[in-house]
């Protein structure tokens, strides 16, 4: 298994054995895989792994007591993802922790039988994970990250920070079911904000760097960055791609914001990660995914860079200040 060591620190640490609950020696250990999407490297990784095994330390279950985590790590994509999964698959675990739309593809081509608990992604219905919302019906079942309908809250923000906005590029990856529903709902709101929206079709780094590039040749543009594993991985290009061109740009993460990109609006998803743990839970125990709906996130925040506002020659309302839940100076 990949980081055994970092691993075995954290289950040493964050998931250490609650006192009065003793193993006893006879106690069935059992075994769940988690497949993140992101690369091994990534220094959001540790803080996500230390909160599945929290979640699954306040339901009773305890590292090296009676469960047993294995990790590995899928990158950005279903292609990077798909030999992590079928190793993952082959390891046979009694349930598998999916931390995006890539990783669940990729597991979902590698078995339709081991369950699958996923968290962050975006349309599980349409991206063929689950039969329906209220009744996945197959061996998948979890948590969404983003609905469509915020494609007119990121226009309705972003309109409020830099009025004088008239086109937005909207970068997205066409290859997610989520990149092009995202995109609908942005052009179908587009009207009633008088603002263009371009799609920007784009994974890779010099793909997102010539088309921002000549989209910025415009005056009037802004950025509208989609949710997918790819637009992360290269979120450090993609905010200094908006740096250097004053471009003013909304997010779908903090993460991005921390890296000094001007605002972001979306779902908590280290909060799905916490409530993935409630289903890994019911599965240990018997229930089937099959039965068990999947959930919308719960928990939304709004991150403003006020640095880059001011970079950008931005007066960010005080109102819009008052509502964010941080703000960077």
């Amino acid at each position: 298994m990949r980081r055994r060591d970092f691993i075995a620190a954290i289950g040493a640490t964050a998931v250490a054995e609650p006192t009065g609950t003793r193993a006893q020696q006879s106690e069935r250990v059992r075994r769940v895989g988690v497949l993140m999407s992101r690369t091994e490297n990534d220094p959001e990784g540790p803080v996500l792994m230390n909160t599945v095994l929290q979640g699954l330390q306040q339901l009773g279950w305890t590292k090296g007591r009676n469960i047993e985590m294995d990790f590995r790590w899928g990158g950005g994509d279903v292609a990077h993802a798909r030999g992590p999964a079928r190793e993952l698959v082959a390891s046979t675990p009694d349930v598998i922790l999916a931390a995006s739309s890539s990783t669940t593809a990729a597991l979902l081509e590698a078995t339709r039988t081991i369950p699958i608990v996923f968290v962050n992604v975006s349309d599980p219905v349409s991206a063929g994970y689950v039969a329906s919302l209220a009744r996945p019906g197959g061996n998948a079942t979890g948590f969404m990250f983003v609905e469509y309908g915020m494609g007119g809250k990121w226009l309705e923000l972003l309109k409020e920070i830099a009025p004088a906005v008239r086109r937005t590029a909207v970068i997205r990856d066409p290859s997610l079911a989520v990149g092009i529903g995202q995109l609908a709902s942005i052009q179908s709101a587009a009207a009633s904000f008088r603002v263009e929206a371009t799609p920007i079709d784009a994974r890779e780094s010099k793909e997102i760097e010539r088309a921002v590039s000549e989209f910025a040749r415009l005056k009037d543009g802004g950025l509208i960055v989609t949710a997918s594993p790819a637009m992360l991985d290269h979120r450090e290009l993609v905010v200094g791609l908006a740096a250097r061109h004053r471009l003013p740009a909304v997010y779908f993460l903090r993460q991005f914001v921390s890296a000094g990109g001007l605002f972001s609006y979306g779902p908590d998803p280290i909060d799905a990660y916490r409530r993935a743990g409630s289903y890994l839970d019911r599965i240990l125990k018997g229930e089937r995914p099959a039965d068990l709906p999947v959930q919308a996130p719960t928990k939304f925040e709004l991150v403003i860079n006020s640095k880059t506002a001011k970079a950008l020659g931005l007066a960010v309302p005080p109102t819009l200040l008052a509502r964010a839940d941080e703000v960077i100076e």
